[in-house]
């Protein structure tokens, strides 16, 4: 009932390499370690927007949905 032993691993590391084959674990593992780059480098890109101040990122939202309102209400008035 306890963990499982290292025998245990290898029969299920076997398993999954017969039913897997090894190219195509080499293209997961090469595509896994890819995101996770991918995922550091958007992390660190991430902490440079954080030094803008919030209220400029509000101010340029705000002018965004201002001339996208204009656009909305002509939309809704009756013909």
């Amino acid at each position: 009932m306890g963990g499982l032993s290292l025998w245990h691993w290898l029969i299920v590391l076997v398993i999954v390499v017969l039913v897997f084959g090894t190219k195509r674990l080499g293209n997961v593992g090469k595509d896994l370690g890819e995101a996770v780059k991918g995922f550091k480098k958007g992390m660190r890109d991430g902490e440079d927007d954080s030094d803008k101040p919030s209220a400029q990122l509000r101010d340029e939202r705000r002018d965004e949905t201002k001339s996208g309102d204009s656009t909305k209400q002509d939309d809704r008035t009756p013909r």
